[in-house]
């Protein structure tokens, strides 16, 4: 295992099994450097916190991340094997003005209107990044649609659906997979942010994001706090990247 494989490993592992190791959570003193790495801002023990943060911060972006390809990916299709250029304009003009909308924007916007929870934020997540995958895949999928071997079995009456997803679906894999590893950190950033302005998530939950916002009062006395959630999100971002960097290559 490569060192993105180990940056990918470690904040998943703890993200998926650290709250089996998690017992009854107590409070005391705010900011005290008592236990293995501290007390956070309302007085809990951080080694929990660490444990129990992962798997909303981590759960929330690849289901988002999911969503978003379920969503993109056959619009982008659809989009690239249009023989009327209508079907495209119809397609990708309207996602063009999602695109154009700032994404911290649509998550002020949300924070202020929609109900607090981690299905908002899989939707938020979803409709801001759907965009992105839809004209990352459109562009792919277009040079495949237009190959001869696509109007030859076109011609010998293959549906378009085994057209799609038999042909030009595998042909762009590469590129699908190189744009995940994008999307899944893009995906991270946004549901971090959402966190951050309470979207997603009470202000006192146990999330990665929320501690590295909610203890920085704390980042001189109790920097585990602050440090350690920090650095498992940058090292499960970056992880992803290698990780699919490195599957595009083989």
């Amino acid at each position: 295992m490569g060192v993105g494989g180990v940056l990918l490993v470690v904040p998943l592992v703890i993200a998926v099994v650290g709250p089996w190791f998690v017992g009854e959570v107590a409070r005391g003193r705010a900011f005290v450097g008592s236990g293995v790495l501290g007390t956070d801002f309302v007085g809990r023990d951080v080694l929990q916190q660490v444990l129990l943060g992962g798997r909303s911060v981590v759960g929330v972006a690849v289901v988002a991340t999911g969503v978003s390809y379920a969503v993109g990916v056959p619009l982008a299709l659809v989009a690239a094997m249009a023989r009327r250029r209508w079907v495209d304009e119809v397609v990708m003009r309207p996602l063009d003005v999602v695109l154009a909308v700032p994404s911290l924007l649509v998550l002020v916007l949300v924070a202020g209107i929609a109900p607090r929870g981690y299905g908002t934020v899989v939707v938020v997540v979803a409709v801001v990044t759907v965009p992105d995958v839809v004209r990352v895949v459109r562009a792919a999928a277009l040079e495949v649609a237009s190959r001869p071997a696509v109007e030859a079995m076109r011609l010998q009456g293959e549906t378009r659906r085994r057209l799609a997803f038999g042909y030009v679906v595998p042909a762009v894999a590469p590129t699908l997979v190189a744009d995940l590893g994008v999307r899944i950190t893009t995906s991270l950033y946004l549901v971090a942010s959402a966190s951050f302005l309470g979207v997603g998530v009470a202000p006192d939950a146990a999330d990665w994001a929320v501690m590295v916002d909610r203890n920085q009062a704390g980042l001189f006395l109790v920097p585990a706090a602050v440090v350690v959630p920090a650095l498992l999100i940058i090292a499960w971002s970056v992880g992803v990247n290698l990780v699919f960097d490195r599957a595009v290559r083989r």
